[in-house]
């Protein structure tokens, strides 16, 4: 076999070893994306998959970074004890089929706040320590609760790593849920130990 034939013969074969990695990872990455509406409405077999979840999934996994809210815009405020503040800056429908809700959490009080009770009681969800993983959406009017979407390690879909808030501290929030029928343009956002608080769902 001549130099020039054998250069071709390797080459052929190391292509088909980088084709095949290729295909691979976009098997894992659509196994990944697939796992995530394991959350979705727990009073419904029917469970929406947000298939546009592969950014959050990433920046949950990350546990500090989350989508940029609007400061600018108010859809509601809440106060909770120790004087802690959430802001809702946006409450956005995407087309994947779920809602994204983005704010701030403020700490008006005098000591350090962590997240730990906002939590919630399922224990599924305690991998995803101080965080929003217990927010709820209430859609009244179809008598449904919407619930944090997770991935596929059981963490959930919003901001992690809420602790450790000092006094006059401000740190930005998100939470995905699987998305109310369109004819749903306004939900009750739910927070455990904060009051309700009503929001407007937007159309990204």
């Amino acid at each position: 076999m001549t130099t020039e034939r054998a250069a071709r013969k390797w080459g052929a074969m190391g292509y088909g070893r980088r084709a095949t990695t290729v295909v691979a990872c976009a098997a894992l990455a659509v196994v990944s994306l697939a796992g995530c509406g394991g959350g979705g409405d727990k009073k419904s077999d029917d469970k929406p998959s947000p298939s546009g979840s592969g950014q959050a999934s990433a920046s949950t996994s990350a546990g500090t970074t989350s989508p940029s809210p609007s400061p600018s815009q108010v859809l509601a405020q809440i106060r909770g004890e120790k004087d802690i503040e959430v802001t809702i800056n946006s409450a956005v429908r995407d087309s994947g089929g779920f809602v994204t809700v983005q704010g701030e959490v403020t700490n008006n009080g005098t000591s350090e706040f962590d997240a730990n009770d906002w939590v919630g009681n399922e224990t599924a969800l305690s991998a995803s320590g101080a965080s929003v993983a217990g927010a709820v959406l209430v859609d009244e009017a179809g008598k449904k609760r919407y619930y944090v979407l997770r991935d596929t390690e059981g963490k959930c879909l919003c901001t992690m790593k809420l602790l450790s808030i000092e006094p006059q501290e401000t740190r930005p929030f998100f939470a995905q849920f699987p998305s109310p029928p369109e004819s749903t343009t306004s939900v009750e956002f739910e927070l455990p130990t904060m009051p309700p608080a009503k929001i407007s769902i937007s159309e990204g």
